[in-house]
């Protein structure tokens, strides 16, 4: 589990980047940064970074022609210099040539999952920061392969899980850290979306369902590449949305990690039936392929510290968006699905009560202080803070506050369930990618009004 190759050379590594980060050092003026991937969640965080006066995106790579050329026209509609643009010619490894253009500061990773670990590596080797979108690697080998790229470069890495930045969440952190809960119990999360449009999209807006090809559409929408995850693999695919809060409330890999992890898959039906119903029969070829993913994955995680964490992993049956968050302590609890808190001696006996008084009381200083900027941005606002967050903590070249060991042990639960599952939802041990140092680390995230 934990790959004794890596911890004979990583040990000594290691000591040094666990140690209690230095002071910041003066914050520099304006960050260079480069794009991989400029597909739609893509230009999501590209509009964030084109609004700041303290960022020059510099460069940008997409190997999809139509990506790439929006992307070049959003630079130029916001004023900005001209990226210097790569994939045109359709190769995989263009990314490279980006690596390697001088004067960059770091780069921002959007592509497919597969694509994350192999090109994270490659940017710190390159003397690069990383900030990468959700996921950090697919096998459990990327994640080790990932880390030990880390503390090799010393590179700084960030996992852009927006919704650890959402105003619910955030406020509701600030009444975990006030007492309000008690001492937390048990808390709940996950990725709950209907993704059977997503899944099946050609990508073509006079063409919503999938053109017929083996698992999906050889368009340019997410579909080309997400749904064949959904074909090969079952277990909990997403983790980061729904363990990312859950993780900060418990203060995992800062005083707290995880010890146990177990998985459960449903059997596989709501895929099949949705292209059986889109293309009105069984002979269309996506009705014909055998979908691996359970329709509804439990796992559970047990913590140090005595806590259990579920998540649920739920995208190919019909029903409304939800994160399914549950805060649970000794003195009550708050659920995002109803929007209800119960606070024993505060609230009416057995009944909920409205969270909206609450978030306000506890809004986060960095919603106080930036949710006017933040109107607009994608996600309710979230990707403003995530970037922002990036940026800054880049200029002050401070610690990130989704750091590295941050991105492995919320992305490893989805191999590690693969994992369980496969052999017959088996409880395995959960690696400690700190090595020991979660004792002494110390909780960084959002506190005050900085990133």
């Amino acid at each position: 589990m934990h790959r004794r190759d890596f911890l004979l050379t990583a040990a000594a590594l290691g000591a040094t980047s666990l140690l209690p980060a230095a002071p910041a050092r003066a914050s520099r003026r304006r960050v260079r940064l480069g794009m991989i991937g400029t597909g739609m969640r893509g230009q999501v965080l590209l509009h964030e970074l084109l609004r700041r006066d303290d960022v020059e995106v510099a460069a940008l790579c997409d190997i999809e022609p139509i990506m790439l050329k929006r992307a070049l026209e959003m630079a130029e509609k916001a004023g900005k210099p001209t990226p210097k643009a790569y994939g045109e010619d359709g190769d995989a490894h263009a990314y490279r040539r980006l690596l390697a253009q001088r004067g960059l500061d770091a780069v921002l990773i959007a592509t497919p999952w597969e694509w994350h670990a192999p090109m994270a590596i490659e940017a710190m080797q390159a003397k690069l920061a990383v900030g990468c979108e959700v996921v950090a690697g697919v096998t459990l080998k990327d994640h080790w392969d990932v880390l030990e790229a880390q503390q090799r470069s010393g590179m700084p890495y960030m996992l852009l899980e927006n919704v650890c930045y959402r105003r619910d969440v955030m406020a509701a952190l600030q009444m975990v850290r006030a007492g309000l809960f008690g001492e937390l119990v048990h808390l709940q999360g996950g990725y709950q979306h209907d993704l059977r449009g997503v899944k099946f999209n050609s990508g073509n807006p006079n063409e919503p369902y999938d053109s017929g090809v083996e698992f999906g559409p050889k368009g340019w929408s997410e579909a080309r590449w997400r749904t064949e995850h959904s074909v090969r693999r079952n277990g909990e695919l997403y983790p980061s949305h729904g363990i990312g809060p859950c993780a900060m409330y418990t203060g995992i890999n800062r005083g707290n990690r995880f010890t146990h992890i177990n998985s459960f898959a449903s059997k596989a039906r709501g895929l099949h039936e949705y292209t059986v119903e889109k293309s009105g029969g069984t002979t269309h070829p996506s009705t014909q392929v055998r979908f691996k993913l359970g329709d509804i994955v439990t796992t559970t995680l047990a913590c140090e510290n005595g806590e259990t964490i579920l998540l649920q992993h739920d995208t190919s049956l019909p029903r409304p968006y939800s994160l399914g968050f549950r805060v649970q302590g000794t003195k009550g609890l708050w659920m995002d699905l109803n929007q209800s808190i119960h606070i024993e001696g505060r609230s009416p006996p057995h009944k909920w009560e409205p969270f909206q008084a609450y978030q306000d009381q506890y809004d986060h200083p960095l919603w106080r202080k930036y949710a006017e900027t933040a109107a607009g941005a994608g996600h309710g606002g979230m990707d403003y803070f995530v970037i922002h967050a990036f940026v800054e903590a880049l200029k002050a070249e401070a610690p990130m506050p989704i750091d590295i060991y941050d991105a492995l042990a919320w992305s490893a639960i989805t191999p590690l369930s693969e994992q369980s599952i496969a052999e017959g939802f088996k409880t395995l041990e959960f690696p400690d990618f700190t090595r020991g140092q979660w004792r002494a680390r110390k909780p960084i995230f959002a506190f005050d009004a900085k990133y």
